[in-house]
């Protein structure tokens, strides 16, 4: 399966929402040719059990390690930038 359209199927069972074919595309990233989003959706329609053995197979880093790492690193530019306006 696509990973956009992966992402996009995600997204929406995240939401609560059935994937039909009009939902995955307008919840896609990037272009996607229509075939892949109608298999993609058919394949979930017919297995829904294959997105969740998908969605655990991923290795997925911890959000809130990658929000503080990024939050630090913020702060670091922030900080060089004040040093900076101070001199």
């Amino acid at each position: 399966m696509n990973a956009a359209v992966f992402d996009a199927i995600k997204v929406l069972l995240d939401e609560g929402k059935v994937p039909t074919v009009a939902l995955t595309k307008s919840r896609l990233i990037k272009p996607v040719p229509m075939p892949v989003i109608i298999a993609a959706v058919s394949q979930y329609k017919n297995n829904p059990d294959s997105i969740y053995n998908l969605m655990k197979s991923q290795v997925q880093p911890s959000s809130s390690d990658s929000k503080t790492s990024q939050l630090d690193r913020i702060e670091e530019k922030l900080d060089r930038l004040l040093t900076l306006l101070e001199k």
